[in-house]
């Protein structure tokens, strides 16, 4: 094993760095979350995920801004530590920790669920625990392994995605199935409307449209193993806009413009739905397939974030040491151990999740996701308050509307925290936020104040 103070390894190409980009906000979010979405919205969830990528995008780029100039393992932890504090810092690296833990307890269940479409007879847990270890052993290989499992996971996913963008357009103008081509996209406006569920629909919505775009925030924390993070970084932030009006705005149109909105339920995925209403014989195989690559890539992705965070917070002195240890590979492989064991969680708690569950993991997760996303944004506008004119007329990736869309960010991720608390489902995310900001605190103050000095506010940007 390498030594504490060496470096990650620099193995992530710009393909890596775009894949796991174009992949990060194509899961569970998209493939199954959409349909509670749906459910609580109507037609105006389009809308709903316009604005919610909007912010999204400012998030990122007040994240590249930082990246591209301190390019640092630990990404966001880091940043907040320097800018805002050791103990910000602290909180911001374990919640999103705690955030990639609680998402992949979910996607490793829904692989197991997934497994019982063809082996209905072998128990659930049996699946999670070998993916567990399969997906955990990988990580432990090299992180160009990581980048090459999430190119392919993703290509699956996007492939699927265009798949079923031309079968609806198709379908739309020719008519297959039991769509009738008289009908047009009608079922957009004429289900109720709109706006079918009201304002306060519209509203509720977004607790479950954020936590699709949570995970978005790896590109930061693949920063500090890109090859070239002024070049990379700034071209996996800048193709947002367009994978979200292309994965998000586009496909879920083309679903409730062939299927009335109110009959897309949540017991499956809307991507089955729509290829059953087209008429696509085997379409469960085929999208059993792609929902299964779509936990893989989720898995896969929470377990190397959590890990490189872990991994950069015991370089602050935030974490145990023996975090910082590395492999012959470059990997910290003491962080994949304890994403390995704290998954097993799901192993054991496997048989008491109810498939309710999902709202209530999906909100613990839009919290968490929200607390790290505001960290970045006051990190960058602390950042930038600090630089002298030269230094931002020297920056290689400056935000834009600053500061004006900073504020206004800040701002909407407020509205989604209230919006959390006036549904009884996601009220429970509150509570467990609270405890656990409150715990991380206490843990702070007695296990890391006492051996932790705050950093220096002037970072030097890196030669990279």
């Amino acid at each position: 094993m390498k030594d504490a103070a060496a470096a990650l390894t620099r193995g992530l190409s710009a393909r890596h760095i775009r894949f796991i980009a174009l992949g990060s906000a194509i899961g569970t979010g998209l493939f199954y979350g959409s349909a509670g979405a749906i459910e609580k919205a109507g037609p105006s969830v389009l809308l709903a995920y316009l604005i919610g990528g909007a912010v999204v995008y400012l998030v990122l780029r007040s994240l590249g801004e930082m990246a591209v100039r301190n390019p640092v393992s630990g990404s966001f932890g880091e940043y907040a530590s320097t800018h805002l504090g050791p103990l910000a810092g602290f909180m911001t690296g374990w919640t999103y920790t705690f955030e990639m833990i609680v998402v992949c307890l979910a996607d490793v269940t829904a692989f197991g669920v997934y497994m019982g479409f063809w082996f209905p007879d072998v128990p659930r847990w049996i699946w999670v625990l070998a993916i567990v270890f399969f997906i955990g052993a990988l990580n432990l290989l090299s992180v160009k392994v990581f980048g090459e499992l999430e190119f392919w996971f993703t290509l699956v996913k996007v492939a699927a995605i265009l798949a079923l963008i031309g079968a609806g357009v198709a379908t739309l103008i020719f008519g297959f199935g039991i769509y009738d081509t008289a009908e047009g996209a009608s079922n957009l406006w004429d289900e109720g409307g709109f706006f079918a569920n009201g304002f306060g629909g519209f509203v509720a919505c977004f607790a479950i449209v954020m936590f699709a775009f949570g995970g978005t925030e790896i590109i930061g924390i693949t920063a500090g193993e890109a090859e070239d993070p002024a070049r990379t970084i700034p071209r996996a932030v800048n193709t947002v806009p367009v994978r979200i009006m292309l994965f998000y705005i586009a496909t879920l149109a083309v679903i409730m413009a062939i299927i009335p909105w109110h009959t897309i339920g949540t017991g499956s995925s809307p991507f089955v739905q729509i290829f059953e209403a087209i008429g696509v014989g085997p379409a469960a195989a085929v999208l059993n397939v792609v929902v299964i690559t779509a936990a893989l890539s989720a898995i896969n992705s929470d377990i190397f974030g959590a890990g490189r965070m872990m991994y950069g917070m015991a370089q602050r002195g935030q974490a145990p040491a023996a975090m910082t240890k590395l492999s012959r590979s470059g990997v910290p492989w003491m962080t994949v151990a304890v994403m390995i064991g704290a998954l097993l969680l799901a192993v054991l708690l496997n048989y008491l999740i109810p498939e309710s569950v999902f709202i209530v993991i999906a909100s613990i997760a839009t919290f968490a996701t929200i607390f790290v996303w505001v960290m970045i944004l006051l990190a960058q506008i602390r950042s930038r308050r600090r630089m002298t004119s030269t230094e931002v007329r020297s920056l290689k990736f400056p935000v834009p509307i600053w500061p004006a869309g900073q504020i206004a960010a800040l701002g909407f991720l407020g509205f989604v925290i209230v919006v959390l608390a006036f549904d009884a489902d996601t009220r429970v995310a509150l509570v467990v936020g609270a405890v656990w900001l409150a715990a991380l605190t206490a843990a702070y103050l007695r296990f890391v104040k006492p051996h932790v000095h705050a950093p220096s506010p002037a970072v030097e940007p890196s030669p990279n």
